[in-house]
């Protein structure tokens, strides 16, 4: 039976999935082999460039016009900037791949028994593909054109990374003779970050390791149709019928992301045991149980996301998009392609955090230590109808920031964000458990926009009476009160009206300078085209 694929690449007759081939150009790309070009394939982790790179192996070597060989060379990165160590790795991948995919033993020979024993590390990879371009068992006279696909090349670091990248160019003019006459470079990132980091994020040279590059392709996520279509392709298979409700939410939470998508795949058709049994359907109730489970989770995938914010020109701009109080003016265009590479942002039609869920789960695992210390029972602000008393909620709240937030604040990396994050990890304590929060961004609008759902009946949950508050956060650093509230207001209920909130707030956080607390915390409520708004201070 096949399953949705969380792990490694996705196996035909294992897996459901979308066919590798439709996802890359491969007009395109048969077109830069045939022309003798060396170019990138780039594309976020977990999204399905294995699978999409081994496809392409096996489809060119069916043509039987090239020899076509997917190489990782992952291992390498444990040798930092020794280069003997390092190309002896990147050597060895190649000769186990060789022999796996195409059952050639030609180049373990040659780097056991033969030359390699004798070729410096400087120049052994390079003459280790020279001698593989040449010698093709099954044509010895008239040896095939080679491609090579050389997978996770960015993840090597140092003079390691410089000396491939210069062996590699190197033996770009004997193409296709005595050198492969295409090479793939597949990794994370486009090949304009090779040159610039050693182990210590330094820029080590002064131009290009890799002037060759004719093109850049960028593996994308799925398209909403083709996300839909691999759900669908289970309910094929099965029998077991998803709601129709879902697909929306499943949009929105993936934007396509091909882990993400999987994920809530395998959540909803296999974590959640009662479901294994194919005649229950999957409704909107399920996958949103479903989609819960996989953010509290804290998989590898999403933690590893996280752990990319401790980088500096990761952490600038996830801090300006979590405040809301930056441009993309403010950042160079190779940092914003660099996180985009990483999959953390997408840039149109505006800049924002790539899906609902890593919305969700960023902020989550930024706040992680200030929840474990929180102790706010979620029963003191239930009201005898089971309904969030915000009032008293953000009550507390003010009085929480008041007695916290400097010391809270400094400690963190995202000091910009702080109010605002600080906000989040005292409602997502709060409210955990029994609703959820859900979070926009609007960069350039200075606002930070929350939207909480709360179900007030727990039998019925989300399919019965639900309590719905809008809170929009701002920050006032200069100027007046009435300024911040002549655009706060207006947002606050055009946002409450989108969202078909019952109740909306707007917080506004004091960040002058020398600005007494006091005069920080205040309340008060206020009419608006129609509509009473709470008013905060902190």
């Amino acid at each position: 039976m096949k399953k949705f694929n969380t792990a490694g690449p996705s196996v035909a007759g294992m897996h459901f999935m979308i066919d590798p081939l439709v996802r890359i150009d491969i007009e395109d790309i048969e077109s830069l082999i045939e022309d003798q070009r060396y170019f990138v394939l780039h594309a976020p982790r977990q999204t399905g460039k294995t699978t999409c790179l081994l496809a392409l192996m096996h489809h060119l070597n069916a043509q039987t016009t090239y020899r076509a060989l997917y190489v990782n060379i992952e291992a390498a990165q444990a040798a930092r900037g020794d280069v003997a160590e390092g190309m002896a790795s990147a050597c060895t991948a190649l000769v186990n791949a060789a022999r796996l995919y195409l059952q050639d033993p030609g180049p373990a020979q040659w780097l056991m028994q033969g030359e390699g024993t004798s070729t410096p590390a400087t120049g052994r990879f390079s003459a280790l593909l020279a001698h593989w371009s040449q010698h093709d068992p099954q044509h010895p006279t008239s040896p095939r054109p080679t491609v090579l696909l050389l997978d996770e090349v960015d993840a090597l670091v140092g003079d390691t990374l410089i000396s491939l990248l210069r062996q590699i160019r190197a033996g770009y003019a004997q193409r296709p003779g005595a050198f492969p006459q295409t090479i793939i470079l597949c990794g994370v990132r486009d090949v304009r970050d090779y040159r610039i980091h050693t182990a210590h994020h330094e820029i080590i040279t002064g131009g290009s390791a890799f002037n060759i590059k004719a093109k850049s392709l960028r593996l994308g996520n799925l398209s909403k149709e083709e996300t839909i279509a691999l759900w669908q392709q289970h309910e094929a298979e099965t029998g077991q019928m998803f709601d129709p409700a879902i697909w929306p939410e499943l949009w929105a939470d993936t934007e396509g992301q091909p882990w993400l998508v999987n994920a809530l795949g395998y959540e909803c058709t296999w974590e959640d045991r009662a479901a294994r049994d194919r005649s229950t359907p999957i409704t909107l109730g399920r996958y949103q149980a479903a989609r819960e489970r996989l953010i509290y989770s804290r998989t590898t995938h999403l933690h590893a996301l996280s752990d990319k914010l401790r980088e500096p020109r990761v952490n600038r701009v996830m801090a300006a998009l979590l405040s809301c109080e930056a441009t993309t003016e403010h950042f160079p265009d190779d940092d914003l392609q660099y996180i985009e590479d990483l999959g953390l942002i997408r840039r149109r039609p505006e800049l924002t955090i790539s899906n609902r869920i890593y919305r969700e789960v960023l902020p989550r695992e930024i706040t992680a230590p200030i929840q474990d210390v929180l102790h706010y029972p979620q029963p003191w602000f239930l009201t005898p109808q089971r309904t969030l008393d915000i009032n008293k909620l953000l009550s507390a709240f003010q009085q929480f920031f008041r007695e916290h937030s400097d010391a809270w604040i400094e400690g963190f990396s995202f000091k910009e964000a702080g109010p605002q994050l600080l906000m989040q990890a005292f409602l997502q304590r709060i409210v955990n458990g029994g609703g959820r929060i859900n979070r926009e961004y609007g960069l350039g609008r200075k606002r930070t926009d929350l939207f909480i759902e709360w179900p007030i009946d727990e039998a019925q949950g989300y399919f019965g009476p639900v309590q719905r508050v809008v809170l929009e956060l701002k920050l006032w650093k200069k100027g007046s009160l009435e300024a911040v509230l002549k655009d706060g207001l207006p947002q606050t209920v055009d946002y409450a009206r989108q969202c078909g909130a019952d109740e909306a707030h707007l917080i506004v956080f004091d960040r002058r300078p020398d600005s007494p607390w006091d005069e920080r915390i205040w309340q008060r409520d206020v009419t608006e085209q129609g509509r009473v708004l709470g008013m905060w201070g902190a």
